[in-house]
């Protein structure tokens, strides 16, 4: 239910704040407001379910507030900001976001998105459905469909959603060749376009960094050049 979810708005812009906090309150959504950065994470809580993040706030950017918010939750996180560059996209996107809307924005797809990203992350992380209990053993890799959790050699490893979603994806079907579009399509439910193949390079490697001993040597996601990826 809508009514139960806990979303922080972080921007500087107390218009922008209102108007995000009146049409998400309007659908049913708790809110918290942070006026910067700084306040932002004096306020990450475990109970709060989506982040929506300005960029350009004084003191602590929106950048360096998304990498204290994954330091401590896999909750989603959406930037909300006047930057739309690919390379700041690809800035958020390296600091653990899962989306980005550039402003001004359409209050359809606002509310569509965080929408999007609370079932996702719901559904995927083992809140809202039954998953299998089969667990996905690859090696020293384990993936747990019925908690969501990802083990490496024993030891818990704390993926995104998107990240798991695309681990779990291109685990559920190894030795198969996934192009970029292929995962854009299939993580995002988007049409793909060229820009978007920096995004799918942007999370293969924070995924690489996370579960390979050896990054620059990936064992378990395989770059099939001039292709796309695999886990074998």
């Amino acid at each position: 239910m809508a009514d139960e979810r806990l979303i922080m708005i972080a921007d500087d812009d107390p218009d922008i704040r209102e108007v995000v906090r009146i049409l998400l309150e309007s659908e049913g959504f708790r809110i918290v407001e942070a006026v910067d950065g700084d306040d932002a994470i004096s306020k990450i809580d475990p109970a709060i379910d989506l982040y929506i993040l300005d960029v350009m706030m004084p003191g602590k950017s929106g950048y360096q507030v998304c990498r204290a918010i994954r330091a401590a939750s896999t909750a989603p996180i959406l930037f909300l900001t006047a930057k739309s560059q690919d390379g700041d996209k690809s800035m958020g996107f390296s600091s653990g976001g899962d989306d980005y809307l550039p402003k001004p924005f359409s209050y359809t797809e606002l509310t569509a998105r965080v929408k999007a990203l609370l079932r996702r992350y719901y559904v995927y992380r083992g809140k809202e459905s039954e998953e299998s209990k089969e667990k996905i053993v690859i090696r020293d890799l384990v993936i747990d469909r019925q908690t969501c959790e990802v083990r490496l050699a024993g030891a818990e490893v704390q993926l995104t959603d998107i990240e798991y979603r695309m681990l779990l994806l291109m685990a559920e079907n190894r030795r198969k060749v996934f192009s970029a579009q292929n995962l854009y399509e299939s993580i995002w439910n988007e049409p793909y376009f060229y820009s978007c193949n920096n995004t799918i390079m942007v999370h293969i490697r924070n995924l690489r960094r996370k579960i390979e001993p050896d990054p620059d040597n990936p064992q378990y996601i395989k770059t099939v050049w001039g292709k796309g990826y695999r886990i074998d």
